[in-house]
């Protein structure tokens, strides 16, 4: 048993499911976005965790594990909320602790660096933060608002470039179908745009989905219709179709795609657009993942 205090449900990005999960908050500072049902439930409302447990949970944890765990994710929803100090305390214990560790990373939403300067994130990354997602979502003020992300184009450009400079790997996400019907063309091009101006180092694309149903999202959203499977698809082809990306890892395989898409762009972008052309022009011929498998 780990000793670590884990607040359920637990979340993380699926490429950290070999990580050691450390919680320093609970919960999302934010947690008004209503697409969004990660940390609704009365359990997660935002803390940040004790500074002193934190650092006795890594403790332990590397006297108990520390030469079997390489990678550790600093949950929950936000973790870069906490003061530089306190994060720099945190990492400083990994590396005490847990000396095998070659990745650290978390979860970030772009408000929290607009408090902190270039200098605290050049800190961050000097100390061992590595890599970082941020679910951009949308590149469009007009979805970003609709959807209470509390965030915009500027303010999500402002915090990539910062974790870019830094030397921070930065996987952004973004989600097929926020817009609706109505906004879907300036999504994808408002996303697209905001994509070649961070260029990140990967870029994965989820479907916006409810699993607790729509009334949530639906009241700040007055007249969202959602996409047709073969309009995700033609969103998903104007936004390729606009990305000018130098060496970006591309994915769209999480479960709630239809389409899997794997690749580089730019080196892979003729080959996802074919494919990607196939599903809307012959999608009986294209390989998609059945109803049944996207495990919403």
């Amino acid at each position: 048993m780990l000793p670590i205090r884990y607040v359920e449900p637990v979340f993380r990005p699926p490429s950290e499911a070999e990580s050691l999960i450390l919680p320093v908050t609970d919960g999302c500072s934010w947690n008004r976005c209503t697409f969004c049902e990660m940390y609704t439930a009365p359990q997660k409302k935002f803390r940040a965790r004790d500074e002193d447990e934190v650092l006795e949970s890594i403790r332990l944890t590397g006297l108990r594990y520390g030469a079997q765990v390489r990678r550790v994710f600093l949950a929950d929803g936000d973790a870069l909320v906490l003061p530089t100090r306190r994060l720099l305390a945190i990492l400083a214990a990994i590396r005490e602790h847990l000396p095998a560790v070659r990745r650290i990373s978390a979860y970030c939403l772009p408000r929290n660096l607009r408090k902190k300067s270039q200098a605290e994130i050049d800190a961050l990354a000097a100390a061992g933060l590595k890599m970082v997602y941020v679910g951009a979502e949308s590149g469009d003020d007009a979805v970003l608002t609709a959807v209470s992300k509390g965030e915009s184009f500027a303010s999500t450009l402002e915090a990539l470039d910062k974790l870019g400079a830094a030397g921070i790997t930065r996987s952004v996400m973004l989600l097929n179908g926020l817009g609706g019907k109505a906004l879907s063309r300036q999504h994808a091009a408002n996303s697209a745009r905001l994509i070649n101006a961070t260029q990140p180092e990967y870029l994965a694309t989820l479907v916006v989905s409810f699993p607790q149903g729509e009334n949530r999202f639906r009241a700040g959203f007055p007249g969202w219709e959602p996409l047709s499977q073969q309009a995700l698809f033609v969103e998903i082809e104007q936004l390729l179709s606009e990305l000018a990306l130098r060496r970006t890892v591309f994915r769209s395989d999480h479960a709630s795609n239809w389409l899997v898409l794997k690749g580089t762009l730019g080196a892979d972008k003729d080959r996802l657009l074919a494919e990607v052309r196939q599903a809307i022009t012959a999608p009986e011929q294209a390989r998609l993942r059945p109803a049944w498998a996207r495990g919403l």
